[in-house]
């Protein structure tokens, strides 16, 4: 077993009687199924992370406790709500141990094998104003930080001028700009 963060027997320790039994026997499980596996301590709850990445959460509430796995629904093609095993409230609701480290290498392994989402392509950047395009190669000055401006920027403020509806507010804003 890798080394035992001491935040995470500090929350076992705060936790329901009725849940300890239960966070104690899931720490143990996840260790026996990935010895490696590091704790830690993401979004105030007990995380368990395998080659860097999540692998999953635990919690416990006033109530019942809750595993959380990530990327479990695509390993095993369950999804369900508080965690994929519902609400726990003892020992008697999680799956046999065999079956609880089965799910945990799946869900290990379907992380490890996860491609990354594909980048997309920056959006296009809107034509400038005719009146902002003027009123920039007018002053040197607003045009050469115009040019420094991130695309954002630039399409924040095209944006801002083209979408005012009286030319009033329209020559304001473009005076403004620069």
């Amino acid at each position: 077993m890798s080394a035992a963060d001491p935040r995470i027997d500090a929350f076992i320790a705060k936790a329901q009687p009725f849940a300890r039994p239960i966070l104690s026997h899931l720490r143990a499980v996840i260790h026996q199924a990935l010895p490696a596996v590091e704790e830690s301590i993401k979004w105030g709850r007990p995380a368990f992370l395998h080659e860097g990445r999540i692998l999953g959460v635990f919690g416990a509430f006033k109530a019942h406790a809750s595993l959380t796995l990530w990327k479990m629904s695509e390993a095993t093609g369950r999804e369900d709500g508080m965690g994929q095993f519902g609400r726990l409230t003892s020992l008697a609701d999680l799956p046999d141990d065999a079956e609880l480290i089965r799910l945990i290498g799946e869900t290990a392994n379907a992380r490890a094998t996860a491609q990354p989402k594909p980048k997309k392509p920056p959006r296009p950047e809107p034509p400038v104003p005719e009146d902002l395009a003027a009123a920039l190669a007018a002053s040197p000055r607003a045009q050469a930080v115009w040019d420094g401006f991130a695309p954002s920027h630039r399409r924040e403020y095209s944006e801002w001028v083209g979408e005012a509806k009286r030319a009033e507010t329209r020559s304001a804003r473009v005076a403004q700009s620069v």
